[in-house]
């Protein structure tokens, strides 16, 4: 194999830049309102047990395919299983994040949009429908198509550059800026009238509060908000320098992307209890609830644009490492020139998330199995797809993966026990596998 291949310039750069992938709808617009939806604190609580047990374990085996093939996620496969059919797996990875950017990048595109009106002073307002704004947004052709093609038109740009040059250099800006913003909304969500009944909602467990398809909840969120299944930290990781070690690298994502759904939860809890709102108002949340509560209080507008631009800085660091898979899978050993494959890329993702786009306007009753487009390509994704390549990327790494570069990759760079790698080992074997079939079957609504 050459080693020709480009690196991150530092493991800061890489835990930025993975972390990023990780930290995006999921654990910034999804996690609060299902969160609220199912308890508050004892969500949050089962959370973080799962994402430690389940989503590190994850974390750990696509970083261990990624580097110890040292190749993108087609050819990882390829190289670790000659002369199989596992390299499906990584073809799966490709397809699923291709589909997945055709809608996720039109809510990127409405959060660029926001994030714009915001800024210029155009949301807030006395006596506005932010529910009727919001239809708008989403309702109205040109915009949508609009804020789709803009957010790709970033991504395009940036992954155009490279790995160091494109991706590390952008999420070492775009990651400290999002934490900065987060603790300025969290000081302020603190201070006002009433927070404190948010923040023991939020971090008070009250288990009569859960429920069984809360707990089936937890367990899915905490799986897909660290952006496993689709092969993409294959892919980030065939980048990372050998002597890097690997449980600690994924640790530190973990971390940081538990401690971002706790700033979540505090920037938007105390807000909403503050101002006597629904906490479990579903995906509405952001684009409707928080602009009325952020309208309430004084320098509200700045305070929500603010909110914007993190929401954004977050979602595009995700699609970074969803567009990457599949620019990478084209331009493996320097074939084909990185640019010219991020605007093709990006201009094919564009027509395909057209009627995504659409779904809420023009296209809105056009269905697919009694969904719009957008929701039958999230279902897909997201209950199909995503649960599958977990399942399968866990069979791999315990079945087929050669046990002596598993155990090289594990241990490389670190001093940890061989205790530390059984136990890994048992629950990739045992545990995650059936801890993903019992989501997988709930997602289809079996039970």
């Amino acid at each position: 194999m050459s080693d020709q291949r480009e690196q991150w310039s530092s493991k800061l750069g890489f835990i930025l830049s993975t972390a990023g992938a990780a930290i995006g709808l999921g654990a910034i617009w999804k996690f609060p309102y299902v969160a609220g939806m199912n308890g508050g604190g004892a969500f949050f609580l089962i959370f973080i047990i799962f994402t430690v047990l389940i989503g590190l374990s994850m974390l750990v085996s696509e970083f261990i395919i990624g580097r110890g093939a040292r190749r993108e996620a087609i050819t990882a496969y390829k190289t670790l299983a000659p002369q199989s059919a596992w390299v499906f797996v990584g073809r799966l990875g490709v397809l699923g994040c291709f589909l997945l950017l055709s809608f996720y990048c039109v809510v990127g595109g409405w959060v660029l949009l926001y994030s714009g009106l915001a800024v210029s002073g155009n949301v807030i307002a006395e006596g506005a429908d932010y529910g009727q704004l919001f239809a708008q947004v989403t309702g109205t052709p040109w915009t949508g198509l609009v804020g789709l093609a803009l957010f790709l038109l970033i991504n395009v740009i940036v992954l155009s550059f490279g790995i160091k040059n494109g991706i590390e250099r952008a999420n070492k800006y775009l990651m400290p800026l999002l934490f900065i913003f987060f603790l300025i909304l969290v000081i302020r969500s603190l201070t006002l009238e009433g927070a404190m009944e948010g923040v023991r909602f939020f971090l008070q467990p009250d288990f009569s509060n859960i429920t069984g398809e809360g707990i089936l909840y937890a367990l899915g969120q905490s799986f897909f908000s660290l952006a496993v299944g689709f092969s993409c930290m294959v892919t980030y990781s065939s980048y990372l320098n050998k002597n890097e070690n690997i449980p600690a690298a994924a640790s530190s994502v973990v971390v940081m992307n538990i401690f971002v759904s706790l700033l979540a939860g505090l920037a938007i809890f105390p807000v909403v209890f503050s101002f006597g709102l629904e906490p479990a108002e579903g995906p509405g949340l952001l684009f409707m609830v928080l602009p009325a509560a952020f309208s309430q209080m004084p320098l509200g507008g700045l305070f929500l644009s603010l909110f914007l631009l993190l929401f954004l800085f977050a979602t595009l660091t995700s699609s970074f490492s969803l567009l990457e898979i599949i620019i990478s899978a084209f331009t493996e050993n320097n074939k084909r020139s990185r640019a010219k494959v991020a605007l093709i890329s990006g201009v094919v993702v564009f027509l395909a998330g057209i009627p995504a786009a659409l779904s809420f306007g023009v296209l809105a009753d056009v269905q697919l199995f009694g969904k719009t487009f957008f929701d039958a390509t999230d279902y897909l994704v997201s209950n199909i797809m995503l649960p599958l390549g977990c399942l399968f990327i866990a069979l791999f790494i315990v079945h087929r993966m050669d046990r002596k570069l598993v155990s090289e990759e594990f241990t490389a760079g670190n001093s940890l026990s061989a205790s530390w790698l059984s136990l890994w080992l048992f629950l990739m074997k045992w545990v995650v596998p059936l801890t993903i079939i019992v989501v997988f079957i709930n997602m289809l609504g079996l039970f």
